[in-house]
């Protein structure tokens, strides 16, 4: 079914509209976006991944919570900017101002629909910038509009546990921690037989990465043919249940900071005037 890890009872387009305006307090009820992208997770794991992990982290996370919290599911944005990974068949890429759109629009929908809080649930490195982006945008509309973007996996988790040193330094994709999530989230798409283990080599310049990831842009292929950056070899399903479990605790635990949550008004109306004639100022 189309709710997918999304409990269907907190799955909002299983509403009728009539349901949706007869909703109690929809000022603080929490709307939750999850975003993704389809992009090449090297030859062990589906392109679907960064999708998949959004869309089961926060299935999981509306799962958790009680009846007193009002909070619902949206659709995932499945599609994601990952144009530095259009070089691997089977990447699918928008471009960043059609995904700011997409993002603006939906969230227009969102408050058009009476909610006054958005939490977007991202789960893709390559497309951060954008979700801040349209928030921001978002906010400058509608003075009374919390749109809150965070990436999936800065909440607190356990993944670090698991990892060796090296993979906490310098992995970015399709290693470890990725691996051992979708083992728990879809086994049926992992392809172990096919992993292999490959790092980008530390960035020589200390003073612009102190870490050694690389400071400068970069593609995938930057880093070898097999679209891996880490090494997915030790994970373990066992693993990947204990880091969805930690990941869906801690999303639970934001949505409902996020419904108690009160924080500053501003008349809509000037705003809107503001904003269009550019006399509203960055913070």
């Amino acid at each position: 079914m189309l709710h997918g890890y999304c409990p269907a009872t907190r799955y909002l387009p299983y509403l009728a509209w009539t349901d949706i305006a007869a909703l109690p307090d929809k000022e603080n009820t929490v709307i939750v976006l999850p975003a993704g992208s389809i992009e090449q997770h090297g030859p062990h794991l589906p392109c679907a991944v960064d999708t998949i992990i959004a869309a089961g982290v926060v299935g999981h996370a509306l799962a958790r919570l009680p009846d007193s919290v009002p909070a619902f599911g949206l659709p995932p944005i499945t599609y994601g900017k990952s144009v530095e990974h259009l070089h691997f068949p089977g990447t699918v890429t928008l471009e960043g101002s059609t995904l700011l759109a997409t993002i603006t629009e939906v969230g227009e929908s969102v408050y058009r629909s009476g909610f006054r809080k958005l939490l977007i649930v991202n789960g893709h490195g390559g497309q951060p910038q954008i979700m801040e982006m349209a928030a921001r945008e978002l906010r400058l509309r509608h003075g009374d509009f919390v749109v809150v973007p965070h990436f999936t996996w800065r909440v607190a988790n356990v993944a670090g546990r698991y990892l060796s040193e090296k993979e906490r330094k310098l992995a970015m994709h399709a290693g470890h921690a990725e691996t051992a999530i979708i083992m728990a989230l879809a086994p049926d798409t992992v392809q172990m037989s096919r992993a292999v283990a490959n790092y980008p080599p530390e960035f020589p310049c200390p003073t612009l990465s102190a870490d050694g990831r690389p400071a400068a842009a970069w593609t995938a292929r930057d880093f070898g043919e097999t679209g891996v950056i880490g090494d997915p070899m030790p994970a373990t399903p066992e693993q990947g249940h204990a880091i969805l479990d930690s990941l869906a605790e801690s999303w639970a635990r934001g949505i409902t900071e996020l419904h108690q949550m009160r924080w500053p008004k501003r008349d809509a109306q000037t705003w809107g005037r503001a904003h269009q004639t550019g006399d509203v100022l960055g913070s």
